[in-house]
């Protein structure tokens, strides 16, 4: 019999040469892919790998060359199978910091002290498209931070909207299905403007609000930084002193929350196919970091699992804000990019069963389902089960799992007795306690007859969907129609189309008929949602100025344009964190010494959806450069905030943009008057205040 040996207890959770804390979560052997010299991937040194080996320089390649067969080998197998929903994605590291204002609820570490700091991996993504797809389609957003706390990994596995298509996890695959491009064509790509999704949503209505979200402008952010995120489910808290509170989780973006115009996403899912994660890796980069606040609602855990009438187990349901406010518990940083796409981004497992002491699941039937699919997906996605051991996986505490072998094992085990109880190793691992940090649910009794079913209490539709579109402004309600016009115009099927206008007319009458005549059909007769309790917070439009950080301001110049003018503004613009870049007909830099001004991008190269606002600069030549009308006018047409100075204004005049027009600023000068003037206006995101008079500009006269 051989000797016993001790079993390594665990793996030590990263950290960097000198102990500290690493923060990305990318810790790993300090020798891999960091050597000065080209290897193969036995560390062999190569003098060449730009030509094969063969027998004389015009004879066949030689089998015998080994590099030549690693090369190749290993290109054939880079790709693994993208996600099948959110493979279209973007992520960043970063920090979250607790206020400590949630130890009265929960005993989890990370969010009851004050100030603790825990590093974070946040991914953001859009649900229908493949990983080639563009940013700006109109779509829910995974919204998904995995927090590396001191007690094992905690996955918040949220979206940009709060609520889901079902009730039930059981029919994912039906609505992914359904949204996803037709079999047959494997076409739309990223959208859900086609038969087979409206066939779905319009025969289970349980979709409806998630669908009325997703055609306002939530379905199209401007921003990752300007989206809110929302766990979904309801959330079981449990405090030190065994207390329960049931919780929805959000996240509050700093910078507001701000959505782009649909015509404004269009032209960007041509021009600009990587927009979103454009914006956040050049925002981090440039010290515009991504910030939220992070909240909580608390309702009594009463045995009940419903508040004030609304069942917290229904994942197509909220709690408006009016009746449960949202308790700020901490923020989120995004600071720092990845190293690596795929290392990070791609091979990052979200699973929302990873929890830690403290927060508990529900009965919630979809959040159920979750628990199931994310693990089991990832079997096949990564390659076999042990993609926890992953650098972007792993957890910053020490692992001991008496998990073996399976593809991709890269831990080596020590130890002989992997099993308890056992004695070999002299009984290690050792299971934890609830007061040494052992995750021990709370009690609480389970039973009823299994079925098949669903509480009468989902059986509601329609309610919170006419409360959603009633609380929006008369500007937001406009969007949500145009775009239940444009998906439904996209649709084949008439009784398809007619179907989900009877929808329609169950939540609200008015919103029925104005999608029905922009089809062409007629209103169908329906009893729609009486009064319902309006939430304004579910309108996106303020009329306070928020941060600018990372926002970018064109401005418009030539040779003989007023250059110092402009360094004024770039001084104003960056110190509230934003960008400006200078347009100019022509690349290379205007003026000389220290007045000159390199030029960011040229008339060829700009388009309006590049910036947040534009201006033109004083002693700007006239011109009817076509390419300069058209950034004008789009700018002017998506309520973005215009100005000039001094003979600028011609400029504008000249692209039908006139002075009183709403949010158009003009100035004699650059004083600093007309810089803060602008930094407000931007501030607003949009002169929305023009957008009526734009819109009805747009609909064509009556015949």
């Amino acid at each position: 019999m051989p000797p016993r040996r001790k079993k390594d207890q665990s793996a030590p959770g990263p950290t960097s040469p000198t102990g500290g804390e690493v923060r990305s979560g990318l810790a790993g052997d300090v020798h891999a892919q960091a050597g000065d010299y080209l290897t193969t991937a036995q560390g062999l040194r190569l003098p060449d790998t730009d030509h094969a080996l063969k027998a004389g320089d015009r004879g066949p390649t030689l089998l015998e060359d080994f590099h030549l067969r690693e090369k190749i080998t290993h290109f054939d197998h880079e790709r693994i199978p993208e996600r099948v929903v959110h493979a279209r994605g973007a992520a960043a590291h970063g920090i979250f910091e607790s206020y400590g204002t949630a130890k009265s609820v929960t005993k989890a570490g990370f969010l009851s002290e004050k100030g603790r700091r825990t590093p974070v991996f946040a991914r953001f993504s859009t649900v229908l498209g493949s990983r080639g797809s563009a940013d700006t389609v109109r779509d829910t957003r995974g919204f998904a931070v995995k927090f590396y706390t001191d007690e094992g990994n905690f996955d918040l596995v949220g979206n940009n909207i709060p609520v889901f298509f079902i009730q039930d996890g059981i029919k994912f695959p039906d609505i992914v299905h359904a949204a996803k491009p037709r079999p047959d064509r494997e076409i739309p790509q990223a959208q859900s403007a086609h038969d087979t999704f409206w066939d779905f949503v319009s025969l289970h209505t349980e979709a409806t609000h998630h669908v009325i979200w997703n055609m306002s402008d939530r379905g199209i952010p401007r921003s990752f930084r300007t989206m809110e995120g929302f766990g979904i489910h309801t959330f079981r808290l449990v405090n030190d002193a065994g207390a329960t509170s049931l919780v929805k989780f959000h996240w509050k973006p700093l910078a507001g929350i701000h959505s782009l115009e649909w015509e404004e996403a269009q032209i960007a899912a041509g021009v600009d196919p990587d927009f979103h994660r454009r914006d956040m890796a050049d925002g981090i980069e440039a010290g515009a970091f991504l910030e939220w606040e992070f909240g909580i609602q608390v309702m009594p855990d009463d045995g009940t699992d419903s508040f004030e009438g609304i069942d917290l187990l229904d994942p197509t349901k909220i709690v408006p804000e009016e009746l449960a406010p949202v308790q700020l518990i901490g923020k989120l940083t995004l600071d720092r990019n990845p190293t690596n796409y795929f290392a990070e981004t791609e091979q990052v497992a979200f699973h929302t069963g990873n929890l830690v002491p403290g927060i508990e699941v529900t009965n919630d039937p979809l959040m159920q389902a979750r628990l199931f699919s994310y693990l089991d997906t990832q079997l096949t996605r990564l390659g076999g089960p042990n993609f926890a051991q992953l650098p972007i996986n792993r957890p910053h505490v020490p692992v001991n799992d008496m998990l073996r072998d399976g593809m991709h094992q890269t831990a080596v085990h020590t130890g002989v007795a992997p099993y308890r109880p056992n004695s070999l190793d002299d009984g290690r691992p050792l299971v934890a306690t609830a007061d040494e940090g052992g995750y021990v649910q709370t009690p609480r009794p389970i039973e009823g007859t299994a079925v098949r079913a669903n509480p009468t209490s989902f059986e509601d539709h329609f309610t919170q969907p006419a409360m959603f579109y009633r609380s929006l402004t008369e500007l937001e309600q406009g969007h949500v129609v145009a775009a239940y016009t444009f998906e439904l115009g996209k649709c084949f099927e008439q009784a398809i189309k007619e179907r989900q206008l009877e929808v329609l007319a169950r939540i609200d009458s008015g919103l029925c008929e104005q999608v029905a005549t922009g089809l062409g059909l007629p209103a169908p007769k329906a009893d729609p949602v009486g009064d319902v309790t309006l939430s304004p917070a579910l309108s996106q439009i303020s009329d306070v100025p928020g941060p600018i950080a990372g926002r970018k301001i064109g401005v418009v110049a030539d040779a003989g344009s007023d250059l110092a003018g402009i360094e004024k503004l770039r001084t104003a613009v960056l110190k509230e964190g934003a960008t400006l870049l200078v347009i100019a007909p022509v690349g290379g830099v205007l003026g000389r010494g220290a007045r000159k001004q390199v030029v960011d991008r040229t008339l060829l190269t700009a388009r309006s959806i590049e910036f947040d606002a534009v201006v033109v600069a004083g002693g700007t030549t006239p011109t009817n450069d076509i390419k300069l009308v058209i950034l004008l006018q789009e700018a002017f047409r998506h309520s973005k905030a215009m100005g000039a100075w001094g003979d600028g204004a011609a400029i504008l005049a000249a692209a039908g943009i006139t002075s009183d027009a709403p949010g158009v600023l003009l100035g004699d000068t650059v004083v600093k008057r007309f810089s803060a003037d602008l930094m407000a206006a931007v501030g607003l995101h949009r002169a929305w205040d023009r957008a009526p008079a734009v819109m009805a500009s747009a609909v064509p006269p009556a015949v």
